[in-house]
């Protein structure tokens, strides 16, 4: 008898391996729980990580540096001044501020004060709880961006390119480490919105892009039903449901057996998820057993679904229950015209929420093993937008410098990092690019981002792309 090809072989153990990935999927139980939510790669981490899991609360739209954290006080000195031209040095400036015939320079509308053991600059007026964290977190002054307008920018920063396609931070988390909860998914989204001008936010920004599909962000929403289509049709139990995906699963396993599609495993394995989610998720958005003296630390809006605030402790519960990234957008930061009206409202919404969740974390022993990031997609300039007034005055986009802030799993404390100058326009001392952050992001939760790669059209792809990309050790404990 002739021995089998080498074709023949392949196609016969890819069948079996197949039909033995289908089993743990319909029966987690048959290898055990953790592999219904295992990585797809195996390796990682590379090394210990200093966190466990990540909450990434991403202010959509650009919030203004110079009106929360980078203050200096000379910035009083130049209000009205015309941004001088070697500042400026020719950057490339939006559409909306290219027909300006002048750049006057507009200071702060609001009072600033040192807080913490450093004496960390914070605007009292709009962020007093913050204020009250500073020294438990990490201010990074020297956040940078090639991209200018939203779309491309807020894009760069979550997939890290500015063109469609690529798969998000949180894809390539689950990807490369699965989530600790089979009954969770390891990377979750809420949106919430405030006031402000809102930027459009499309599923892309949580998606998979080339990764199997099964690691793209599933989007909490803020109704009766948090997870569309999660509850059972009406007069179909949970028997029945198990038996109709049961069902689904052999033809859809028939399916790949013939095809050998991977996106055929993976829409099986989000079928059993969503199932295994009927379980957990109830339970997980109902807040009414947390105590008075939780919910107060995250201020009155928790009680509002869909809320900042509400969204923030739902965050914290899920990072208690093994999701392995969990992402919060609050839209609404925009601020072209109407700035300081517009930003006080924009911070009153996320203030003490922000601050109650690193105090939550603290107090439930979990600030040390969650890394927490806080920032949007670029900054604002120094230069005013429209009128000048006191009241009326907006800020154009700037991805030149802007300051994000970090938190938790082995970030320093109390500690400032990068510095701009008396314009708050430009770096001048550690500059930080956003794909320095994301190799950082990695880092804290054990990944070599030089590693984590998936081949794509001849190309092994990775969240930090082919530039030159490092990790901010500076900010590190």
């Amino acid at each position: 008898m002739n021995p089998p090809s080498r074709r023949q072989f392949l196609l016969h153990t890819g069948h079996g391996m197949g039909a033995a990935a289908l089993s743990s999927l319909w029966a987690p139980g048959i290898v055990g729980d953790a592999a219904a939510n295992a990585p797809d790669v195996r390796g990682f981490p590379n090394f210990a990580p200093k966190a466990k899991r990540a909450i990434y609360l991403f202010f959509s739209g650009g919030p203004s540096h110079i009106d929360t954290f980078d203050y200096k006080p000379a910035l009083r000195d130049i209000h009205g001044q015309e941004l001088p031209d070697s500042v400026r040095n020719g950057q490339r400036i939006t559409g909306m501020t290219s027909g300006q015939k002048s750049f006057p320079c507009v200071a702060p509308m609001f009072e600033f004060e040192r807080f913490g053991e450093h004496g960390t600059w914070v605007n009292k007026d709009i962020l007093p709880h913050t204020a009250g964290i500073v020294d438990d977190i990490t201010i990074v002054k020297s956040m940078n961006t090639e991209a200018i307008n939203h779309d491309p920018a807020i894009t760069f920063i979550n997939t890290g390119a500015q063109q469609q396609g690529k798969a998000s931070l949180g894809a390539w988390l689950s990807y490369g480490l699965g989530s600790a909860n089979a009954n969770m998914p390891a990377y979750v989204v809420m949106i919430s919105r405030g006031k402000g001008n809102l930027q459009a936010l499309y599923d892309r920004l949580w998606g998979s892009g080339f990764l199997p599909s099964k690691h793209q962000g599933v989007k909490f929403r803020s109704g009766d039903e948090p997870v569309l289509f999660l509850n059972n049709p009406a007069g179909i139990d949970r028997q029945a449901r198990r038996g109709m995906l049961d069902g689904l699963a052999e033809l859809n396993g028939g399916t790949y057996e013939k095809f050998n599609d991977p996106e055929t495993q993976s829409r099986i394995a989000q079928y059993e998820m969503a199932f295994r989610m009927q379980a957990e998720v109830p339970d997980l958005t109902d807040i009414s057993s947390e105590p008075e003296s939780v919910k107060s630390l995250y201020g009155p809006d928790v009680e509002r679904p869909g809320s900042f605030a509400r969204n923030c402790l739902l965050a914290r519960r899920m990072a208690e229950r093994g999701v392995r990234f969990i992402q919060l957008f609050h839209r609404g930061w925009d601020q072209h015209g109407n700035l300081p009206k517009q930003l006080s409202g924009q911070c009153k919404d996320i203030d003490q929420p922000c601050a109650g969740l690193i105090k939550d974390l603290k107090l439930r022993g979990l600030f040390d093993d969650t890394l927490v990031i806080c920032g949007g997609e670029f900054g604002r300039t120094i230069y005013s937008q429209g009128n000048l007034s006191k009241d009326n005055h907006g800020r154009d986009h700037h991805g030149r410098c802007f300051t994000t802030w970090l938190a938790g799993a082995g970030i320093k404390r109390g500690f400032e990092f990068g510095q701009t100058d008396d314009h708050c326009y430009n770096i001048v001392k550690d500059p930080v690019h956003i794909r320095d952050l994301n190799a950082t992001i990695l880092h804290q939760l054990g990944i070599d981002h030089e590693q984590l790669t998936f081949r794509y059209q001849g190309l092994d792809e990775r969240l930090t792309g082919v530039e030159e990309a490092r990790v901010v050790k500076e900010i590190l404990a």
